[in-house]
């Protein structure tokens, strides 16, 4: 039962992070998970509720992997429109400070 409860504990913690677009806590549960999956693993056979606690926890980081990706496609698509927009906004910024001090 305690293997069942660990699983379960992590996968709300990822749902969670993930809901929140906590990045930070993704990636410190995702380390955590790195460790803890192998432990609880080298403790014997799974029971059928440790599996779908498992599926579970399956299911939450891949849920997670997906919006991190699409977060950072869309981070990255702003980024390259900023790109795409500096020199613009340089020539305005610019202008503004010109006309600001009546040059």
């Amino acid at each position: 039962m305690a293997r069942e409860q660990e699983l379960l504990r992590l996968a709300q913690q990822v749902a969670a992070a993930a809901a929140a677009a906590d990045w930070k806590a993704l990636a410190v549960l995702n380390t955590q998970m790195a460790s803890t999956l192998p432990a609880l693993a080298g403790q014997g056979k799974w029971t059928p509720a440790e599996r779908a606690a498992l599926a579970a926890l399956r299911q939450q980081h891949k849920a997670a992997t997906e919006a991190v990706s699409t977060a950072s496609s869309k981070l990255g698509k702003h980024l390259q429109q900023i790109n795409t927009h500096k020199e613009g906004w340089l020539a305005y910024a610019l202008d503004n400070e010109f006309s600001g001090t009546g040059a």
